[in-house]
Parts: C-alpha cells; sequence; structure tokens
C-alpha cells in the first residue's frame, strides 16, 4: 500500500471538501443553492458544462471500449454527450433562460400544466439512477485500488459517497461550480501529463497511432445494413437528445449571468469535451502498446481497473498522484451535480405541489434532506448493481428521458401549436412503445430495431397527433355546425 500517494488523496478530498463549505457560507435562498443564484462567469460555466460528462466512464469506460471497438463502439458518449451540450447552446439555452426558471419541470408546468410537471420530472429523477450509480462504483472502484484492496468496493462507494455528499449539502450548486472550477484545472492539466508519459513509456506517439491504425480504430460508421444503422443512430440520439430535458445540464446552463454567456458556455463546454475526450484513449492506447496481450485482455475482461492499473504498475509516485487527482476530479465534478440535480427536482416539482405553502427557508431545508435521502438511495442501488459496467450504466441512463421529456421539451419550445393533449399522447406513447421493445418483453423485437428510437418516434407522432386532432375535429364540428345553422334559416 503506497501511503504517500492515500496521504495526497485525502488531502485532495478535504482540500475540495474545505471549498465547499466556504462556498456555503455564501448560499442565502434557493435560487444560490440550486443554479449559484444566475451570476457565473463564462469560464465557470465553461468549466461547469465540461464537468458535466467528464466522469467516470469518460476516463474509464470510454478508452477501454474505444480500443476493443474503434470510434463506432463510442458514438454514444463522447460524440452524443458532447453534441447535447452543443444543441443546447445553440437551441435551448437562450430560450430557457429567458424564462427565469429554477428547475426544467418548472417549464413543463408552465408550458403544459401540472400533470406533464409531475411526470416529466419523475421520468428525470428516475434517469439518474443510473448515472449517479456509476460514478459511485468508480468512487468504489478507486479507493479498493489505491489500497490495495485494504478497502472494499462497497465501503469505498460509501466512503466517496460521503466524500461528495458533505460539500453537495452545504453548498449547492454554488459549491457544485467552485469545486468544479477547480477541479476540472486538476483533470486537464493532470491528464495531459499522463498522456505525455504514456506516449515516452510507448517509444512514441508514432507508435501509439501506428497501433490505433493498425486495428482499424478510426473506423466510426456501421455497416451499411438497415439494423445496424438504425443501432448507431439510437446510440447516437440516446444522450444526444435524452440529456438535454436534465435538470444537472439545465443548472449548469442556467447558472450564467446571462443568456448569452449561457449559449457560448454550453457550445464551448460541449466541444472540449468532445475533443479532450481523446486523452484518456490515447492513455488507454498507450498502455496496449507497453503492456502488449494482458492490457487487452484487462481491457476485454475487468476493462474499469486497465488505466488505473498502468499508472500504478508502469509510472512513479508522481504521476500517481496527478493520475488520481485527475480521476477523481472527473468522478466528483460529476457525482457532486448529479446528486444535487434529482433532488432539486423533487422538491421544486413534486413536494411543492404536495406541500403548495412552503416558504424559500422550508424548501431549501427540503433540499438539502433530499439530496441526503437520494444519496442513500442511489448508494444501495450501486451496491445492488455491483458488477454491472461503468460505461452500461451510464448510457441506459437516459432512455427514459428521450422518448418521455425531450419531446414535450422541444415542441414546447418551437412548436406553438403543441397542447397539454398532445403532450399526454406523447409521453403515453413514447413511454409504451419503448417498453415493448425491451429484451425482456420481447427479444427478437428488441434485436431488429433500437427500442429508445422507436419510443422516439412514437413520442413525435403522439405529440402530433395528439395536438392536432382535436382542433381538426373540433373544426369540423364548428363547420357541421354552421352548416346547420344556415339550413335551419332557411
Amino acid at each position: 500500500m503506497n501511503y504517500t500517494l492515500i496521504t495526497f488523496v485525502v488531502l485532495y478530498l478535504l482540500g475540495t471538501l474545505g471549498l465547499g463549505v466556504w462556498a456555503g457560507t455564501r448560499v442565502k435562498n434557493t435560487a444560490d443553492f440550486a443554479i449559484a443564484g444566475r451570476r457565473l462567469p463564462l469560464i465557470m460555466v465553461v468549466t461547469t458544462t465540461f464537468a458535466t460528462w467528464f466522469g467516470a466512464e469518460t476516463v474509464m469506460g470510454i478508452p477501454a471500449k474505444f480500443v476493443q471497438g474503434g470510434l463506432n463502439a463510442i458514438v454514444e458518449d463522447p460524440f452524443g454527450a458532447g453534441t447535447c451540450l452543443i444543441l443546447v447552446g445553440l437551441f435551448f439555452a437562450a430560450r430557457l433562460y429567458s424564462h427565469n426558471l429554477l428547475t426544467i419541470g418548472d417549464f413543463y408546468r408552465q408550458r403544459f400544466g401540472r400533470g406533464i410537471e409531475v411526470f416529466c420530472s419523475g421520468a428525470i429523477i428516475l434517469s439518474y439512477l443510473g448515472w449517479v450509480a456509476a460514478q459511485i462504483t468508480a468512487l468504489g472502484l478507486v479507493f479498493s485500488v489505491l489500497t490495495n484492496g485494504a478497502m472494499s468496493e462497497t465501503t469505498g462507494m460509501v466512503v466517496g459517497t460521503l466524500a461528495v455528499l458533505v460539500y453537495v449539502v452545504v453548498g449547492g450548486f454554488l459549491a457544485v461550480a467552485w469545486t468544479d472550477f477547480i477541479q476540472m484545472i486538476v483533470l486537464v492539466i493532470g491528464l495531459s501529463i499522463i498522456a505525455i508519459f504514456s506516449a515516452d513509456l510507448a517509444g512514441g506517439s508514432d507508435k501509439v497511432f501506428a497501433l490505433i491504425g493498425s486495428k482499424d480504430l478510426w473506423h466510426f460508421l456501421p455497416p451499411p445494413s438497415f439494423t445496424d444503422i438504425a443501432f448507431f443512430i439510437g446510440a447516437g440520439l440516446t444522450m444526444m437528445l435524452g440529456s438535454i430535458p436534465q435538470q444537472d445540464v439545465f443548472q449548469r446552463v442556467m447558472s450564467a449571468k446571462d443568456a448569452g454567456t449561457a449559449r457560448k458556455g454550453a457550445v464551448i463546454g460541449g466541444v472540449s469535451y468532445i475533443l479532450f475526450a481523446f486523452v484518456p484513449m490515447f492513455i488507454v492506447a498507450s498502455a496496449v502498446v507497453v503492456m502488449g496481450d494482458s492490457a487487452l485482455a484487462m481491457a476485454k475482461d475487468d476493462y474499469q481497473r486497465l488505466l488505473p492499473t498502468f499508472v500504478l504498475t508502469k509510472m512513479p509516485l508522481v504521476m500517481q498522484i496527478l493520475f488520481f487527482g485527475a480521476l477523481l476530479s472527473a468522478i466528483k465534478s460529476t457525482s457532486s451535480a448529479t446528486l444535487l440535480a434529482p433532488s432539486t427536482s423533487f422538491v421544486e416539482n413534486i413536494l411543492k405541489n404536495l406541500r403548495p405553502g412552503m416558504n424559500d427557508r422550508q424548501q431549501l431545508f427540503a433540499m438539502r434532506c433530499s439530496i441526503v435521502v437520494f444519496a442513500v438511495v442511489v448508494l444501495s442501488y450501486a451496491i445492488a448493481m455491483k458488477g454491472t459496467s461503468i460505461y452500461d450504466l451510464v448510457s441506459s441512463a437516459y432512455q427514459v428521458t428521450l422518448v418521455a421529456a425531450f419531446v414535450p421539451l422541444v415542441t414546447g419550445l418551437y412548436w406553438k401549436r403543441a397542447t397539454t393533449q398532445g403532450a399526454i399522447v406523447s409521453l403515453g406513447a413514447g413511454i409504451v412503445v419503448w417498453v415493448l421493445f425491451m429484451p425482456q418483453i420481447n427479444e427478437p423485437l428488441s434485436k431488429m430495431f433500437p427500442g429508445q428510437l422507436a419510443g422516439l418516434v412514437a413520442a413525435f407522432a403522439g405529440m402530433v397527433i395528439g395536438s392536432l386532432a382535436p382542433q381538426v375535429l373540433r373544426n369540423r364540428h364548428e363547420r357541421t355546425s354552421h352548416v346547420a345553422g344556415l339550413s335551419g334559416a332557411q
């Protein structure tokens, strides 16, 4: 066990904890707690939106998928996830910012009523289970690797959850924004230095790129068959569109000081995420050059340990400190906001409907209590799902919001004829079709066409039919009544 490395990691955790607690002293109301009082400058909006996705799967999941299947295997993340932020900046940030909302669920209430607000907020909250569980699983793995197995993964999950929970409960999104700012600096510098050192270990970056080329890992497009293309599109759209109606994305964008900053911050953050996600891919490719077949075997059987094992066995202490500092920065930046987001949505869009008389002080207390409860639920879920890959936990998280919450959001913003009836039909059609395509329900059908894409098409069709059909029937009835009235007059 390397006590020097563990000491540095503990000091880093205590430092970020102290920063979060300091930020908590500046929280005066729910707006400060939920969206940092809408006063963050561009640089902090960029770092916090960049941190939205740069979590455990970006460092440990995506690179292993890349060395096994090339760019085609990671269309969902980072390409879909990064494009999500770009789309938010281009088409959603300014429009949503002008509504001056606390949560994304508030938009559903304003546009379609309380029923749609509660249902969409429930779907959004549910989607966070897999996403936050992935980060907690990664924290448990990191602490287990650091202690050489002296701390079990389950104990590591508990310790990691507590390390994040304290400053989120105290400081809310204001603490998240400040810690994201510091942690993203650590992450970018740390992984960049690790990448340079990895290339040196591999005998030069030319050898790493030669390996990537020899294994045809640059190929991106799927085979030219209907099924392969459909699943490729479905995978890309899952996070690209399914992540748009998410509270953590909304919080990070709406925390900006003005609409222009919100728009630019999301676009820059999304582009930066896609580009920088190649850095851990390069490091893992270097590991394959250095470690040979053992690295490929680990990428296939236990890929989550590949990068930590490479650093611990092949690099000096300074590089190990940089790596684990960067890795913990990535995990904590994502897990902190994703603990806060569903708790904020629950209080603002569900609890307030049950207890409409709450004042701001009571709301703030309820948000903090909800964070603790949600953390316990997610920790229990992560422990129960132990053994499930981090990448799979993440990729499955956003199908429910894709088929349920995305269509009401985009049509509510851009289509004036969208109605509450249309939103109800859209939700019902999207979810029913998605469930029918699940492997547990219909395995042959699930292999022919992606369920999330079928659900998305059904949701759009439901919105159009549900919104226009009553209007068409009403117009036809009015014309019939008018003709009957003329006939009676004659």
